[in-house]
């Protein structure tokens, strides 16, 4: 399936009242998606281990955010 025909099937697969912003959210996310398997197939994967140190590093703490 082509990169247009993705694109088509998910807009399809929608809600009709989507926002423009909804909709490039979900072409984002499923481009994000299919980057990550292509990276996986070129050995370019980083180990869930590794993955699992890293997290804490990418929590935002906020006094906004509940705890």
């Amino acid at each position: 399936m082509s990169n247009r025909e993705i694109a088509i099937d998910l807009i399809q697969k929608l809600p009709e009242n989507a926002s423009l912003h909804e909709i490039a959210r979900e072409i984002q996310f499923i481009a994000g998606v299919r980057e990550g398997f292509e990276q996986l197939e070129r050995g370019e994967g980083v180990a869930a281990e590794k993955v699992r140190e890293m997290v804490p590093s990418w929590i935002i703490k906020s006094d906004y955010l509940p705890v």
